[in-house]
């Protein structure tokens, strides 16, 4: 039986941190006195530490059993390498080298990764786009669908929801159209850890029909930093390839204090959640008040309540001064570039974090106004239409050669050019490189956008694939 007031492997956690323990094994340091700081002291293994070293207490899987539960999923295994771990674990369960799947074209560089590993080709659908933002909207069930029939060797279908900005697409639709065709659908969910505990936010992806899904706990909840949560549903995905997959990617010397926290994340939600987003989604509503008169500025409409996105163009101030202004207040955010700005609010923001923020940002916007203008380069990578010339795999592994950027267009990229945050790839290998999207992408590195996974984040010159 299982009690979701139970956190078995916090608490042998924290039992392993109280008692007298003498351990000849690792960590090195051993939480020795004349080593260990107040950060070491904290450290502790899982084997030996939380457990003992044959694992013979069952902590880890009785709390990867309670989150199973909770989520209402078959299988769930706890990922240290965020929810990258987990979507390389479900990309390597779809197929083999060869096999194609449909995907998402908004997905994140993991998943690109996972591609890569495990030599699939993809048939990509793009979403919607705002017109006003430049920001994404759903993909359309339609448009998966229609990549379902042109791709019908297709192994599965993947995509991220909610999106980055926090549209959610019709999850169940795609599904049934996927499961229709005796083939499974797996969610990047990373930005929607919290979704399904509160009336006013969209279902998870698992409850909506998806064969597995992965959650980002340190994101929106509170696992530490790296910590997230692979979820699968016993149908059309075959769970025990998916664990093995797991397995494969997983680290044999795991956080047992990373771990824990996992485990207290989903006791939090289980007999708080409701409450704590209670919270969150009134403080998402007051941000947006308060902005609503603000001239210029649009606070993007979200299928998620809690995930407030700031579009400036229209504004015309800079958002990497307005990002300037908020830190050297002690404002920290998710994402700033020229034209966006995405705060992240959570279960752990209170009345006075919301007021300092608005504060701060209503002074900077007005401080850096200027002639509104439209969405610029780093808007670009939402609204890529690649040209695929080989496969991701094929094209990492070709022989490869740094060309300036000017030679580089209607070459085929042999690296990834990432506007980050969101680290959702504008240039992928295997790629032709066009001219516009170069264009807009050197524009947004020029005006600060940072570059991520690219040789050269100034993109004055670029991998290609040699002819």
């Amino acid at each position: 039986m299982l009690d979701q007031n139970e956190t078995p492997l916090a608490t042998a956690a924290e039992a392993f941190l109280r008692d007298d323990i003498t351990p000849f094994s690792t960590p090195g340091h051993k939480r020795a006195a004349h080593l260990a700081d107040e950060l070491l002291r904290l450290d502790l293994p899982l084997a030996t530490g939380a457990d003992d070293l044959h694992m013979r207490s069952g902590v880890l899987a009785r709390a990867e059993a309670l989150a199973a539960e909770l989520w209402t999923a078959d299988l769930c295994r706890f990922c240290v390498n965020g929810s990258t771990q987990g979507n390389q674990a479900m990309t390597l369960a779809l197929g083999r080298p060869g096999e194609s799947v449909v995907a998402s074209r908004n997905l994140h560089k993991s998943l690109f990764a996972g591609l890569v590993f495990a030599g699939l080709a993809a048939a990509w659908v793009r979403p919607e786009l705002d017109p006003a933002t430049g920001l994404p909207l759903r993909i359309p069930a339609e448009r998966v669908e229609r990549a379902l029939a042109e791709t019908p060797s297709a192994k599965g279908v993947i995509l991220v929801e909610p999106s980055y900005v926090g549209a959610t697409s019709d999850v169940g639709t795609i599904a049934d159209a996927a499961h229709a065709r005796g083939v499974p659908l797996v969610v990047d969910q990373a930005w929607g850890a919290h979704l399904g505990f509160h009336p006013q936010l969209p279902a998870h992806a698992i409850a909506c029909g998806a064969d597995a899904m992965v959650v980002s706990a340190h994101k929106t909840l509170t696992g530490f930093t790296q910590s997230a949560l692979l979820f699968g549903r016993l149908g059309a995905l075959d769970l025990a390839r998916l664990d093995e997959a797991f397995e494969l990617l997983h680290t044999t010397s795991p956080s047992a204090a990373m771990l824990a926290s996992l485990d207290r994340a989903r006791w939090l939600m289980a007999t708080r959640g409701r409450e704590l987003l209670d919270g969150a989604v009134r403080l998402a509503g007051i941000f947006r008040e308060a902005l609503e008169d603000v001239e210029g500025l649009v606070v993007f409409s979200s299928d998620d309540p809690t995930k407030l996105v700031v579009a400036l163009a229209g504004t015309g101030a800079d958002g990497l001064e307005v990002e300037a202004d908020l830190f050297a207040d002690g404002i920290r955010l998710e994402l700033a570039n020229r034209d966006t700005l995405v705060p992240l609010l959570s279960i752990g923001d209170t009345d006075e974090t919301v007021e300092k923020l608005l504060a701060t940002l209503t002074q900077a916007v007005e401080r850096h106004r200027g002639e509104p203008r439209a969405p610029g380069g780093a808007s670009a990578v939402w609204s890529v239409e690649p040209e695929v010339a080989m496969t991701l795999r094929d094209a990492f592994f070709a022989q490869r050669e740094s060309v300036a950027a000017e030679r580089s267009i209607g070459r085929i990229a042999a690296e990834t050019v990432a506007p980050y945050p969101p680290g959702i790839p504008a240039i992928a290998p295997g790629e032709v490189i066009t001219a516009p999207l170069l264009e807009a992408l050197r524009e947004a590195a020029a005006g600060g956008t940072r570059m991520a996974y690219c040789s050269d984040p100034s993109l004055e010159r670029l991998f290609v694939v040699v002819a």
